[in-house]
């Protein structure tokens, strides 16, 4: 799964995108490489996704595989997403013109708009290709 999530990474964003083709939106890039690496269909929302009966992850005890969700609208409501790589890292689909891209949790930005975690598959399935 991480590597078919760093594979996408240059990939443009583009809203409402899920397919590498036509390019990503956060959540749908998420959607996409949990069905194509996992074969796991998930809610297409961000939204939705932070609200699925998964178990949270504290930020320290993030895995590989571990979706995070961010409040970048102000506020405390969830409106990001990303897949957590590992080594504080995360790839996700960020704005319009922009691209897929890896980004550090630890960064003062997304730092300060990082809200929860959750965990959809286990840490072992997330690593293998």
């Amino acid at each position: 799964m991480l590597f078919r999530a760093l594979g996408l990474v240059g990939t443009p964003y583009r809203y409402g995108g899920n397919t590498p083709e036509g390019g990503f939106d956060c959540s749908g890039l998420i959607g996409y490489v949990y069905r194509d690496a996992a074969g796991i269909s998930l809610p297409r929302s961000t939204r939705e996704l932070s609200t699925m009966r998964t178990p949270d992850v504290r930020r320290d005890a993030l895995k590989s595989g571990d979706l995070v969700f961010f409040a970048t609208n102000g506020g405390r409501a969830v409106s990001h997403a990303g897949i957590y790589v590992g080594d504080g890292r995360f790839v996700h689909a960020p704005s319009t013109g922009g691209t897929v891209r890896l980004d550090s949790l630890t960064s003062g930005y997304w730092q300060g708009v990082y809200l929860d975690a959750k965990r959809v598959i286990t840490p072992e399935l997330a690593r293998n290709p």
